[in-house]
């Protein structure tokens, strides 16, 4: 090797990745089948870096509705391509990583998945303090609306 070689640079994180950083921390959930006055969605997410900075992990335990109980990993990374997030989900009710697109900006969170028979997207908005966001989850046109069912939550920043 020649002595004019140079150094191999370690990759730094892609910048827009900072706009995650709203995310991290612990989150309770509650919520409600649209049309239902009940609250029957309760659980609980984690956001935190992955060292070095390049994917934001999601945890996820959520009761939904007496009918199952979600237990998820997610590993969100920048796609420079879209200019969005690309996710993969894996979870106890899949036998595949399931793919998510994720934006976040001024505030809105946009979340969907695009894996039939799954076809639904969030949309949701941080409070100003940015200590609780609220939203929901719509199953897109066409979607099979008994497996895509549409549901609101609002997430409580605990830590």
């Amino acid at each position: 090797m020649s002595e004019s070689a140079e150094p191999a640079q370690t990759p730094t994180p892609d910048p827009a990745l900072q706009r995650l950083d709203r995310l991290v921390g612990t989150w309770t959930l509650t919520g409600h089948l649209v049309g239902s006055d009940e609250e029957n969605i309760t659980g609980e997410i984690t956001f935190q870096w992955l060292e070095g900075g390049f994917f934001l992990q999601q945890d996820a335990l959520i009761e939904f509705a007496g009918m199952f109980t979600v237990n998820a990993r997610e590993l969100i990374g920048y796609d420079p391509e879209s200019g969005g997030f690309a996710s993969y989900v894996y979870s106890n009710f899949s036998p595949l990583p399931l793919p998510y697109r994720w934006d976040l900006r001024d505030g809105a969170l946009t979340i969907s998945v695009s894996y039939p028979p799954l076809d639904a997207t969030f949309r949701g908005e941080f409070s100003d303090d940015g200590e609780s966001f609220s939203g929901g989850w719509r199953p897109n046109p066409g979607a099979d609306e008994t497996i895509n069912i549409a549901y609101d939550v609002t997430g409580t920043r605990v830590r």
